[in-house]
């Protein structure tokens, strides 16, 4: 087989969720097929270096302007000109002109539902606002045009099969994602320190993947962190990722706390190998999304060693399972509960920190890859047949 991989973001500097799979998918096939032959598509950009090329795996840079117009001209171009037998798109969207056999990953389709669109739009930056414009349009007809569509948790399957009115069970599939194997408790004192300097980091400290994103629901985790200082008269801190100031400005002053900021580290962004060490050095993890498809970063901490606190919502439950404190998002004083109960039972926090490691070890990329492989040698067959 020839398969093509859309990885268009993946040479990009800072990578996120769907990147980072993407990524991660790659590099497990590499350890696990040596048999077929794949083209990995991707746009140039600064970060180069981050898959090295194996005899039957070739990346193939293209250029390509806008984000539309690479994915609907030029990478189904370069997947007819390499021979593809299948593409697998990889980031929610996909070209609809191509008869190649398509394989495309639905991480979520929450940009399609109504419920939650207003809370997308409502303080969504223009870049943001754009994509969901974007994959509004595009997706109803790549549902369509997909062989085959995969998704990253079986409560967005379900979604996805009511909204779109999917019957035909063969046409949709959850395939969980995983969490990468140097996630896991750092004991060494002097990573924790250079991590710790690097990030000017607190001797006690919340953790929060936070951003512009609506659904991470940062405004009330803030909420969340202010009563919880004013109930407790503890020294923590709040530490932040990769979040403006002006932005988080905006935000104190909705909340009624300017003076909160004394209180919050923002980081910049954190390459992902830091990671590890930063959860390992904070006492709680609090991952309150409004909406998730699947929770990369609740696995990730739990693979650290981590007490989390997640929402009972989407499909945060499924993938937590019993190893988290679930929260109702909507209501930030059920967040400033769960984490005064994890700081005032030792006994508690040590149960989740158990639970987690054996949960988290439920999912690894390596498992997913082989999902996939079989996927592709499913299709490939199917369409031999037709054909």
């Amino acid at each position: 087989m020839k398969i093509g991989i859309e990885g268009q973001r993946l040479f990009r500097k800072k990578k996120h969720g769907m990147d980072m799979v993407a990524l991660e998918l790659i590099k497990n096939l590499q350890k696990i097929d040596l048999e077929n032959t794949y083209f990995i598509f991707v746009k140039p950009d600064e970060d180069h270096t981050v898959l090295t090329e194996t005899p039957n795996f070739k990346i193939i840079q293209l250029e390509g302007g806008s984000y539309p117009f690479w994915e609907q001209i030029a990478l189904p171009k370069a997947a007819k000109k390499y021979g593809c037998d299948i593409l697998h798109c990889t980031s929610n969207t996909a070209p609809f002109f191509s008869d190649i056999p398509l394989i495309t990953i639905l991480h979520d389709i929450i940009y399609m539902e109504s419920s939650y669109y207003k809370i997308l739009t409502s303080s969504a930056t223009t870049y943001q606002k754009f994509g969901n414009a974007y994959r509004k349009l595009i997706v109803p007809r790549v549902v369509k045009k997909s062989n085959k569509i995969v998704t990253v948790s079986h409560f967005e399957k379900r979604r996805i099969a009511e909204y779109f009115s999917i019957k035909k069970e063969n046409c949709l599939e959850a395939i969980y994602n995983g969490v990468s194997t140097h996630f896991k408790p750092i004991f060494n004192k002097q990573e924790l320190k250079r991590v710790k300097e690097k990030y000017n980091l607190p001797d006690k400290f919340f953790f929060f993947l936070g951003n512009t994103d609506p659904k991470k629901n940062t405004k009330g985790t803030l909420i969340a962190f202010s009563n919880f200082l004013k109930q407790s008269k503890l020294d923590y801190k709040l530490v932040m990722l990769d979040y403006d100031t002006k932005e988080l400005e905006k935000l104190l002053t909705e909340i009624g706390d300017k003076h909160l900021i004394d209180s919050i580290v923002l980081t910049g962004y954190v390459v992902n190998t830091d990671l590890p060490a930063i959860y390992s050095l904070s006492t709680i993890f609090l991952y309150p999304s409004l909406r998730e498809s699947f929770g990369i970063p609740m696995l990730e901490a739990m693979s650290c060693g981590v007490p989390v606190i997640t929402s009972n919502t989407s499909s945060m439950p499924e993938v937590s399972g019993d190893a988290a404190h679930i929260i109702d998002p909507f209501k930030p004083d059920e967040i400033t509960e769960g984490i005064i109960k994890i700081l005032d039972s030792e006994e508690y926090a040590h149960n989740l920190r158990e639970k987690g490691l054996e949960r988290s070890k439920l999912f690894s990329w390596e498992n997913m890859a082989k999902e996939y492989l079989k996927l592709y040698k499913r299709i490939h067959a199917e369409n031999k047949k037709n054909n």
